[in-house]
């Protein structure tokens, strides 16, 4: 089951992300790291807002799922014995 949301906040990282790495890699970053330090901002605030949702949303929440019991090995057995 997939969350709109969750696709809608993932799709604004990586557009985000890939923002912020243009920025850095501009000619204008050796002159001014202004802009790159704000888009980094920008990457980390969509970046902190998917992790929220992803803490909350009902198709992410991951149910630990516990292992079946198996018997001990028999030397294990006499040892706990």
């Amino acid at each position: 089951m997939g969350c709109l949301v969750c696709a809608s906040l993932e799709q604004a990282y990586i557009a985000r992300r890939s923002e912020y790495i243009e920025a850095r890699s501009s000619v204008c970053y050796r002159v001014s790291t202004r802009h790159a330090a704000q888009m980094n901002v920008e990457m980390e605030r969509a970046r902190y807002e998917l992790e929220e949702h992803q803490s909350v949303c009902v198709s992410t929440v991951r149910i630990p799922v516990l292992m079946p019991q198996r018997k001990a090995p028999a030397s294990l057995r006499t040892l706990a014995a």
